[in-house]
């Protein structure tokens, strides 16, 4: 090669990695995978040049809210997808009534679809395994339900479920496969249950366009069986689930999410074991939010530390219960994640909605104090579940923390 061939190679070289550098030590690191709203679309880093020829980082303020920083990511979670006879019932009139075979969940969880489109990353819970698509379908106590909710879950905008439940293993492995196979059939990812011991050491990490989230997630039990293999479900143990997110640390990802799949049933506080376990997370400095579900009824917020814990979600959907009114209510959380000038990602906004399951037909309807889907129930039920679950979810000094309840319809 001609010497000024080669020296300009070298000043050409050099350049490019100057450039790299600048980038990586501003924060804005080059996404290999964007699993917003449009997954198929190529994530772009933009790089301009500051006043003192630095390139500075492009903003990224996400979905949501205002982002007070210049990198903003938004999380929504919501609780238990626990499909009863009632619900497959609704999914197949509602199926044909729009001329298609089958069962069609996609009316049952559409309410739930504005607030998710309002987010950089929707996740959700599969709690119970799925059949085959012609069945045979069971309900309580050993679920075994259609397997069109995971297509209806990605349709309104999921990109990811968890799978780690006391009814993970209702069906044995053969349920647990076949429901990890209908998730990646439909293009949810997926983490809690596993069908190799090597997958199980695997964490799951989704990235927005702004950052990498890593979930981590538990259950106390399972209804007194026993997992085939010790490594098939991801059980409530705080030194698992802390070396997991240590792991996930080190692997990139600047938030860590903890679900505990915990708790009293019925409950409107959280228990021992759930405050000890979350505490337990936060305390190890690794995790940047907790939540859980399981109780079938909503639970406390708590901000423990600086760090946001949502101890119960209820139910996403469910069947109405004539005794336990709680049953039918749910609480869809969005958390707004943002980036302080050390690099480190906190909490920048927690909203809530409160929800209620409502019937003929069956849907999931948000009966937030904006009233996006309209009259849920009646005017004064509906108010009820929403001070309900207000009282309930202010209990533990939420609201004086920030959080709030979420007005989708004040977004653009």
């Amino acid at each position: 090669m001609p010497a000024l061939a080669h020296r300009s190679h070298a000043v050409f070289a050099a350049t490019a990695s100057s450039i790299l550098l600048a980038v990586a030590a501003a924060g804005c690191g080059l996404i290999a995978e964007n699993n917003s709203k449009s997954p198929s679309a190529a994530p772009t880093v933009i790089v301009s040049a500051s006043p003192t020829g630095t390139p500075a980082p492009t903003p990224t303020p996400g979905k949501g809210p205002d982002c007070p920083t210049l990198r903003c990511t938004s999380v929504l979670v919501t609780g238990d997808m626990l499909v009863h006879t009632q619900l497959w019932q609704q999914a197949r009139e509602d199926a044909a009534a729009a001329g298609k075979p089958g069962y069609d969940f996609v009316p049952l969880l559409e309410g739930q679809r504005r607030y998710i489109q309002q987010s950089d990353l929707a996740i959700c819970h599969q709690e119970t395994p799925v059949s085959t698509s012609e069945g045979p379908f069971s309900a309580y106590p050993s679920f075994n339900v259609p397997p069109q909710i995971t297509t209806a879950s990605k349709n309104v905008g999921y990109q990811a479920c968890t799978t780690a439940s006391n009814h993970t293993i209702d069906r044995g492995t053969e349920g647990l496969v076949r429901t990890l196979d209908a998730l990646d059939a439909a293009g949810l990812k997926h983490t809690g249950s596993y069908r190799s011991e090597a997958e199980s050491q695997e964490i799951l990490t989704l990235k927005t366009d702004a950052a990498t989230i890593a979930v981590v997630v538990g259950t106390y039990g399972h209804n007194g069986q026993i997992p085939e293999y010790p490594w098939q479900v991801d059980e409530l143990d705080p030194a698992a689930m802390i070396a997991k997110a240590t792991q996930a640390r080190q692997l990139g990802a600047d938030i860590v999410l903890g679900v505990m799949h915990a708790g009293d049933e019925y409950a409107s506080e959280a228990n021992a074991q759930q405050q000890e376990v979350a505490h337990a997370l936060v305390d190890s400095g690794q995790f940047t939010m907790i939540y859980g579900h399981h109780t079938h009824s909503v639970l406390p917020i708590e901000n423990y530390k600086g760090t946001w814990i949502v101890y119960g979600l209820g139910n996403g959907i469910t069947e109405l219960s004539p005794w336990y009114v709680l049953n039918n209510e749910g609480l869809l959380v969005r958390a707004q994640f943002s980036q302080d000038a050390s690099g480190a990602w906190k909490a920048s906004d927690l909203g809530w909605v409160p929800s209620v399951i409502v019937r003929d037909p069956y849907r999931w309807c948000s009966v937030a104090s904006d009233a996006p889907q309209g009259v849920c129930a009646t005017a004064e039920a509906d108010a009820a579940t929403r001070n309900r679950t207000k009282t309930v979810v202010e209990s533990m000094g939420a609201a004086a923390a920030g959080a709030h309840e979420l007005l989708i319809t004040t977004e653009k």
